[in-house]
């Protein structure tokens, strides 16, 4: 049974947002910080990437832990109410998220995942990502 009562809930979802969220915000104004440049959520690519950094092709997801299901982290609960309907769409938000990836990779692209969870818990974890993007910069001077 859920805490509120059902107008309250769907005026609660109805705030929950796919784009510029918290997150994402952390991300863009680290990455805008140290020079790199990026588009956002580019429609011509699979999954609509939250950043792509075309230069370097290179595309960045910022996961939710509860939407996309984060395997083993405490943010990814399932909701008490209709249990059947969330494991199903949530099943299906991953499926999706492996098949953009894999088209995505198939394509070329370098697809690198942050976890919304690493963001609040990892004080490292934008630096981890800095590194990640200097590798494969890297990677390409080579050619």
């Amino acid at each position: 049974m859920d805490i509120v009562d059902s107008e309250t809930r769907s005026r609660m979802m109805s705030g929950i947002r796919g784009k510029n969220t918290v997150p994402e915000m952390m991300v863009r104004r680290f990455l805008h910080a140290r020079g790199y440049r990026y588009r956002l959520h580019r429609k011509d690519l699979p999954g609509k990437p939250d950043l792509v950094l075309p230069r370097l092709k290179v595309c960045i997801f910022v996961h939710g832990c509860f939407w996309h299901r984060h395997p083993g982290c405490a943010y990814a609960t399932t909701p008490k109410t209709r249990p059947e309907f969330w494991k199903e769409k949530f099943q299906k938000n991953v499926m999706r998220d492996l098949a953009n990836l894999n088209a995505l990779e198939n394509a070329g692209w370098n697809v690198l995942t942050i976890w919304e969870c690493n963001l609040k818990n990892d004080p490292e974890a934008l630096e981890v990502l800095a590194e990640k993007l200097r590798v494969i910069s890297s990677d390409l001077s080579m050619y």
